[in-house]
């Protein structure tokens, strides 16, 4: 198999030239990282989890009309998606007080908010990703405003989707975060969902017991996160009832 050019290289993901032009290749990696990767470790399986359940939100987002990168799975680890120009924004919509929220306007973990807020951060992990607002996005020319009244249109539908899906099957919502990238054709352009949607950029409670799903498992040690997400994608049918977790996945799509 010829060898890939790398583009890019992230926290969970490399990022490769894809095998037809206007394409890229998503490689899921078992890397984990917390607090802007000051906590680092290896989970085996993650990132065969991650593919699989981004899978599942892309394809159900595209049959539902909301555009994404996303193209087909190509393996365990790999997805073949479309090349796009990532608008510098991190968009992140709660649901409910948790996290970076609950310690800014001291609201207790869990609490429902009136209404879905969306927020967001400029991505530059030097900086640490600092929230910023409309005006400063207006500002530096990150986004024009027909871009931010489409992004604000498409993070609240990926919200009702993605909260009607886990509702489904005894998961809340809590918050999450997704990129926006532009496609062009010709002098027209498209705002899509890129990068990826996973437990990893979630927060997933389980509705009775509050027990969590997601990445804040290993944020504060919590227990395996492979069995959290294996959970999850057992609950979505990802994964067949009584599987054991993906340690060492096999070649087989």
């Amino acid at each position: 198999m010829a060898r890939r050019n790398k583009i890019y290289e992230g926290k969970a993901k490399i990022i490769y030239e894809g095998p037809e032009s206007g394409t890229i290749v998503q490689y899921f990696k078992d890397d984990a990282t917390a607090f802007n990767a000051q906590k680092k470790d290896v989970i085996e399986g993650k990132g065969v989890l991650n593919n699989r359940l981004c899978e599942y939100f892309m394809v159900g987002l595209n049959q539902i009309g909301v555009p994404t990168h996303f193209i087909k799975r190509l393996n365990m680890r790999e997805q073949l998606c479309k090349s796009c120009e990532i608008v510098p924004l991190e968009v992140i919509v709660r649901n409910y007080a948790a996290g970076t929220m609950s310690k800014r306007l001291g609201l207790e973990e869990g609490t429902q908010l009136p209404r879905p807020i969306v927020e967001y951060c400029y991505k530059d992990d030097s900086l640490g990703d600092p929230l910023v607002s409309e005006e400063h996005i207006a500002a530096f020319g990150w986004a024009s405003q027909q871009d931010m009244d489409d992004i604000l249109s498409l993070a609240l539908r990926v919200n009702d989707f993605l909260s009607g899906v886990m509702y489904g099957v005894g998961i809340k919502l809590i918050d999450f975060k997704i990129e926006i990238g532009r496609i062009y054709d010709g002098d027209y352009q498209r705002l899509i969902v890129a990068d990826e949607i996973s437990p990893d950029s979630c927060r997933l409670w389980d509705m009775e017991t509050g027990q969590k799903l997601d990445k804040d498992v290993f944020r504060r040690d919590l227990g395996n996160l492979a069995d959290a997400y294996t959970e999850v994608a057992t609950r979505l049918g990802v994964m067949p009832k009584n599987s054991t977790p993906i340690t060492k996945p096999t070649l087989i799509n």
